[in-house]
């Protein structure tokens, strides 16, 4: 399986970006990929609060660090993209890892 670092929205409208976020796990996993979203991860009660700058600076750091071993990041699309995900996005640039752009029912 080609693993893969998911980008999706997860500030603003929480709940909804953690529904989005899990279907993007499932059509990342539909398409025999090996995904990891740590924004999912991270924020689970009682590992990092989200809402507090070093915290979310912790958690997007951690994030990031599986890049080296990572084939591409993918970058689910249907509610734009935040400054999070850009970090995501550039980091995948700095460090050429192939960068995918999908929706979910879009494509």
């Amino acid at each position: 399986m080609r693993l893969v670092i998911i980008e999706s929205p997860y500030a603003g409208d929480i709940e909804r970006n953690e529904q989005y976020a899990r279907r993007a796990l499932a059509d990342s996993l539909a398409r025999g990929e090996a995904p990891i979203a740590s924004h999912l991860l991270y924020t689970q009660p009682g590992v990092l609060d989200d809402t507090i700058p070093g915290e979310r600076a912790k958690g997007i750091s951690a994030g990031l660090a599986w890049g080296k071993h990572a084939a591409a990041t993918v970058v689910y699309t249907n509610y734009g993209i935040t400054d999070g995900m850009v970090e995501g996005i550039l980091d995948a640039q700095n460090h050429g890892r192939p960068i995918e752009f999908r929706g979910i029912g879009t494509n």
